[in-house]
């Protein structure tokens, strides 16, 4: 199959959408990109057995930032002396390190993923649910672009609690400072350090900074033709939304944007031409020090790397259960 250009996308329907690329009912999207072929070259990235965790504790990010999530509770029992059990209450599945469902985030003008309509994507249905990538399988090659150490590298000031957004042009530069080859069905790993410096705060001094201050991908249409013409699979960040937070200057804001009644207002954000037109994985808060350090210590930033989400069938999201492998 020949994929369609980010230029070409903009002449579909949906503007700038890839429902017709594969196909109208298609749940993956661009988990597509991983063919049998690039997983099998991807798993010829392991050569030394070196692996790393890409998961946060499920309690790390407690109290949540946004303040729409409970604490997690969790249940140990035993039938016996001899036996212990478990289970979990107020387990909000987006709470800590997570990949984001496609029934996620719509898209105010056009709806969610492939045309499903705000009245379809309702409690019971399980369209676009995580348990597509659950069934799937996500691996491949895993690229890590470490963002604070090109800025150290290349003498510039560099703050992961403030806004910094990160456009196609610098992540070229990073990629080619790092030595980055692209081939296609990445699995893109966006280190800002934001997940580092939050969590080494005390949770007083957590509830009394402005979450919403992050580095992240640049809210423009140019970074979705990146992303997009260069087949990456999955993209995942160490902060809240992967994109720059709060949104400063954007592509995507509409004059019918109204704030919702409650949550957090996506107006003029990236989840919605990234989840809702192009398909694209989704990942947050995930934990990228460990690799980080690997890779600016060997200069090797290619890994292989799987996540295999929970099998929620209509699960809106998971923990990624993300392990790298070098």
């Amino acid at each position: 199959m020949t994929t369609p250009n980010y230029d070409e996308l903009t002449r579909a329907t949906p503007p700038g959408s890839s429902w017709s690329v594969f196909g109208p009912d298609d749940e993956l999207g661009t988990v597509n990109f991983l063919t049998p072929q690039r997983v099998a070259a991807a798993a010829g990235l392991v050569r030394t057995g070196r692996r790393f965790g890409l998961d946060h504790p499920v309690t790390a990010f407690e109290p949540y930032p946004t303040g729409t999530r409970r604490p997690l509770e969790h249940h140990v029992f035993s039938n016996n002396e001899w036996h212990r059990d478990d289970y979990l209450d107020s387990f909000y599945l987006q709470s800590s390190s997570q990949i984001d469902a496609l029934r996620h985030i719509g898209h105010p003008q056009h709806g969610f993923y492939n045309d499903l309509s705000p009245e379809a994507n309702d409690a019971t249905s399980t369209r676009l649910g995580v348990h597509n990538w659950a069934d799937a399988g996500i691996a491949g090659r895993g690229v890590l672009l470490d963002i604070p150490r090109y800025f150290e590298a290349t003498g510039r000031a560099y703050d992961p609690s403030s806004t910094i957004a990160i456009d196609a042009p610098l992540l070229d530069a990073i990629a080619e400072h790092q030595g980055v080859v692209w081939r296609g069905g990445e699995l893109l790993l966006l280190r800002t350090a934001w997940a580092e410096q939050y969590l080494a705060k005390t949770p007083a001094e957590r509830l009394a900074t402005p979450w919403r201050r992050s580095p992240g991908l640049a809210q423009r249409t140019s970074v979705l033709r990146w992303l997009w013409d260069h087949e990456i699979a999955l993209v995942a960040a160490d902060n809240l939304a992967v994109e720059a937070d709060p949104v400063v200057e954007s592509d995507f804001r509409s004059p019918d944007d109204l704030p919702p009644e409650r949550g957090v207002d996506h107006s003029g954000m990236l989840h919605r031409p990234l989840i809702a037109l192009l398909g694209m994985a989704l990942g947050e808060l995930w934990r990228l020090d460990e690799l980080a350090a690997d890779c600016a210590a060997d200069g090797v930033y290619e890994c292989f790397v799987t996540c295999e989400p929970l099998y929620i069938p209509g699960g809106v999201g998971s923990p990624p259960n993300a392990i790298a492998m070098k």
